[in-house]
């Protein structure tokens, strides 16, 4: 049997026995938190019907004792009997406020504890408007009082209705007792239940684990040949990725030379080409006419140009391979340089820079500084006629896919561009703009984008013409790991 159908009917054995033990589990789980339920439920039952009929008894004794004070007074006169009616007075008022709480789940019975409260109210101001009268010495008013009977119709009422209460009480608890015993049947039934199912999973798991063992002791033979095969296969693939590799570091570093030597090389001619362009301008310029001096002048400006092209090329090769180790770097500092470096600039095009409050980042200086002298100024050089430059610089943290990205924009007012252009304008040598309306050798904003791209971000732009441009940096957080990548690859050309 090939190794495939093995391994499937090894997947298959053990996915069904999983999903039986999970739905046993499950099972086993929904009864015993429905039993918990019950039980639970069942006891606060109880213990409320206890405690009402704990908290009436209460209520009923203290009614007791305090008419006892009374009576005790208005027969002997004796003021220490006043002691126990006038505490049992104070404590009754205390339990009335506890007997208001009480929340019986008997029908109808928040209707009798309300009536069996106003009752014993009625019971405390007869108690009290007796003793009154017999402490004002009218103990014949008193012991009239008593002898109407109000004071012993309203204890028969009270004590009618708190029985009345009780007995529903009571019979209530009986039931919870009765429900209670079958409720604790159903757990015993429902642990034996769990024991038993408990008991074969674990027959079916050493089943199939049998089973398991015999197929596995197939198949194992098998696995190890093709192991061994693929093996043989990655030493094979990693032995031609190390070549591959090798080969181009080998390459980066002939690169290197290259652009070196040829940046070199190109630079000589060129300051030569200025040098002798200097000297005709200034032994033989009143020699020449406008037509020569404009020849001159555009030999000059094109050597400039050419020099700076190269100066241009020669750094964008080696943003990657030149890089610094990445520093804590605060970008604060960084770009208020930046705009001490452009004073001249923008003195003479009256911009204004807004700077935002700026974090501290994981980078390498040095291409910090390149990175946003080259948003900066171009947002100044490409700025509309007759409107002042206001430049934006703003930074917030944001969460994208699971990782924290430092989010840095720089939003200017200037010509802006068709939106349709946004990623030709980091492609090397492309330009919007013809090289007489604006200076540059249009390298600058790729320059750009491969400093954010070592750092492992990226930077888009958002424009509409004639309305300004919006460039967005987009830095992860720890970029740790990018740094050591980039090192050891340096290393290694």
């Amino acid at each position: 049997m090939p190794i495939k159908s093995l391994f499937e009917n090894a997947v298959f054995n053990w996915v069904l026995i999983s999903s039986i033990v999970i739905l046993m589990i499950i099972t086993n789980g929904i009864l015993a938190l429905k039993t918990i339920e019950d039980l639970s439920s069942t006891q606060n039952s109880l213990y409320n019907t206890g405690d009402i009929i704990v908290e009436l008894d209460d209520l009923h004794n203290l009614v007791l004792m305090a008419e006892t004070g009374q009576r005790g007074y208005l027969l002997t006169e004796i003021t220490e009997y006043l002691t126990p009616y006038q505490d049992a007075l104070g404590r009754l008022c205390a339990q009335l406020n506890d007997t208001k709480k009480l929340r019986s789940e008997v029908p109808g019975q928040a209707k009798r504890i309300a009536s069996l409260i106003l009752l014993v109210e009625q019971k405390i101001n007869e108690l009290t408007k007796t003793v009154e009268l017999a402490l004002a010495e009218k103990e014949k008013s008193a012991l009239k009082q008593v002898m109407t009977g109000r004071g012993r119709d309203l204890y028969k009422e009270l004590r009618a209705e708190l029985e009345q209460i009780k007995t529903l009480e009571i019979n209530y608890r009986n039931s919870l007792f009765t429900v209670l015993s079958a409720v604790e049947r159903e757990a015993k039934a429902t642990f034996i239940i769990s024991g038993i199912t408990s008991a074969l999973l674990l027959l079916g798991l050493a089943f199939f684990a049998k089973l398991n063992a015999r197929s596995e002791a197939k198949h194992r033979l098998q696995l190890e040949q093709q192991n061994e095969m693929l093996a043989e296969k990655v030493a094979m693939r990693t032995k031609e990725l190390t070549l591959y590799s090798d080969e181009l570091s080998r390459s980066n570093r002939e690169l290197e030379d290259f652009a070196f030597v040829a940046s070199h090389d190109l630079q000589e001619p060129l300051r030569k080409i200025r040098a002798f362009g200097d000297r005709l301008r200034s032994n033989y310029g009143q020699l020449l006419d406008k037509t020569g001096a404009d020849y001159i002048n555009r030999m000059g400006n094109a050597a400039e140009r050419m020099s700076n092209l190269i100066n241009d090329l020669l750094e964008f090769s080696r943003i990657s391979t030149r890089g610094k180790p990445f520093i804590a770097v605060s970008l604060q500092p960084v770009i208020e340089s930046i705009i001490e470096d452009l004073e001249i600039s923008i003195k003479e095009s009256n911009a204004s820079i807004v700077l935002g409050a700026l974090p501290i980042i994981n980078a390498d200086p040095s291409q910090m500084h390149h990175l946003f002298i080259n948003l900066i100024s171009n947002a100044i050089k490409f700025r509309q006629p007759d409107i002042k430059p206001v430049v934006e610089i703003q930074y917030c943290q944001a969460e994208v896919a699971m990782e924290q990205w430092h989010i840095i924009t720089v939003k200017d007012n200037g010509i802006g561009f068709e939106q349709e252009f946004a990623d030709k304008i980091f492609v090397p040598f492309q330009r919007l703009h013809a090289r007489a309306e604006y200076k540059g050798t249009g390298i600058g904003l790729a320059i750009c984008r491969r400093i954010v791209e070592r750092h492992g971000g990226k930077i888009s732009a958002r424009s509409e013409l004639g309305h300004g441009t919006l460039f967005r940096i987009e830095i992860p957080v720890d970029n740790a790991l990018i740094n050591i990548i980039g090192d050891n690859l340096n290393a290694q050309q």
